[in-house]
């Protein structure tokens, strides 16, 4: 084990709500059949067109009365994934005390669904509903409500660096721990679908009319989706540990990445530098993987210049829950924590890649997982998550598990 490596950071507690329902296990058997029949067709999101969205279907938990300025479904979904862990953050407030307890969450859209409601009202009425408070579309409102709803009373903040926030929320509180800022931290990622955002990648010509299609000759766009993800994280061994992390910044355009993924590749390598990881030792790689031309042909490139010849099964779990933005990262993260949760002697399943098998020949080829394929068994894994936003703004995550940390 590297010397300078920070303290450990262990992931103790994980609940999630995306399209593939509410829960880790409801979430996980649906993850590993590649399920995309929970995925949706909304005509009123973009005007004059069906687009297939990966919408959270079952009821979510109402934010309640006392905190009723934060009422968004924004914070709904944060709230619905935030309940199941909520005993665990209790607990650790108890041991450690409330200042010591941190809240850092990911968003990109915050509550603009409930500020498109409003201004319509408004523009009907001649007023902002009495209803709408800007608390529900502030950026920083997610992390005040959770906070408040957690009794927390460490630093609380939104990170917003778009479809990078979720993974980062996670590398900033694990700062907070190595920093001795906190002693635990309520960590993740939420995200509400709205027709600003739909409408902003429409305009784009970033949408795709079916689900997304990663990696293939066919890929025509993303599909957009909604969810939240929130971890526990604290200072201890043992368990899912938070290896290494890796941040840069491409500075090449305002939305299109650097083409050759440089950036993207320089993430990469910094997360596995720094959890003492070699690239063929890793057991799966959670792509970026939106469908884009311009994302996925990066990508590729990039992890070809990490990885070369080593090829390490990936897949991109966008096709079934949707491209859930500021929320992607932490969500994706929690997959791969529900993953090293599960190895064992008989190995353990890894998320296929659902795409319809038409390589592009243009692109670096990948080892895309297929249906059914396993992980070997192993006491000790690793596994890496890449979140790469606009304006080239990429994370790169290691996760591990095993008798070492």
């Amino acid at each position: 084990m590297r010397r300078d490596r920070p303290p450990p950071c262990a992931i103790t507690a994980l609940g999630l709500v995306t399209a593939l329902g509410v829960g880790v296990e409801a979430t996980w058997s649906r993850l590993i059949e590649g399920d995309q029949s929970r995925l949706s067709v909304r005509e009123d999101l973009v005007p004059g067109r069906a687009v297939t969205v990966g919408q959270a279907v079952e009821p979510l938990l109402p934010v309640p009365p006392r905190l009723a300025r934060y009422a968004c479904r924004n914070n709904m979904l944060a709230l619905t994934a935030l309940q199941p862990i909520a005993a665990a953050v209790r607990a650790a407030i108890e041991r450690v005390g409330a200042a010591r307890v941190g809240v850092v969450m990911g968003s990109t859209t915050s509550g603009v669904d409930a500020a498109e409601l409003a201004v319509e009202q408004a523009a009907a009425g001649g007023a902002l509903p009495e209803w709408f408070d800007y608390a529900q579309l502030e950026l920083g409102g997610l992390a005040s409500f959770v906070a408040a709803w957690l009794g927390t009373g460490g630093p609380a903040y939104t990170v917003s660096t778009a479809c990078s926030s979720g993974a980062k929320a996670i590398v900033s509180a694990r700062a907070l721990l190595a920093l001795g800022v906190c002693d635990a931290v309520v960590a993740g990622g939420s995200d509400a679908l709205c027709r600003l955002t739909l409408n902003g990648f429409a305009a784009l010509q970033a949408v795709a009319e079916a689900p997304s299609n990663p990696f293939s000759l066919n890929r025509r766009g993303l599909t957009l989706g909604e969810g939240a993800a929130v971890f526990l994280l604290e200072r201890r061994a043992g368990g899912v540990q938070v290896l290494g992390s890796g941040e840069s910044s491409d500075a090449h355009h305002m939305s299109a990445p650097d083409p050759e993924g440089h950036g993207a590749a320089v993430a990469m390598e910094q997360a596995l530098a720094e959890a003492d990881v070699r690239p063929r030792d890793l057991a799966y790689l959670n792509l970026h993987g939106t469908g884009t031309p311009l994302n996925d042909a990066m990508e590729s490139r990039a992890v070809r210049r990490v990885f070369g010849d080593d090829a390490v099964p990936a897949s991109s779990t966008k096709p079934l829950v949707g491209h859930t933005l500021g929320a992607a990262g932490a969500i994706e993260l929690g997959f791969c924590y529900m993953m090293l949760q599960r190895r064992s002697a008989r190995g353990v399943p890894l998320p296929p890649h659902r795409w319809d098998g038409v390589v592009d020949p243009e692109l670096p080829a990948l080892r895309l997982v297929a249906p059914g394929e396993h992980a070997p068994p192993a006491d000790q894994m690793t596994v890496l998550s890449n979140s790469f936003g606009f304006g080239g703004n990429n994370c790169a995550v290691v996760l591990g598990a095993g008798p070492t940390w």
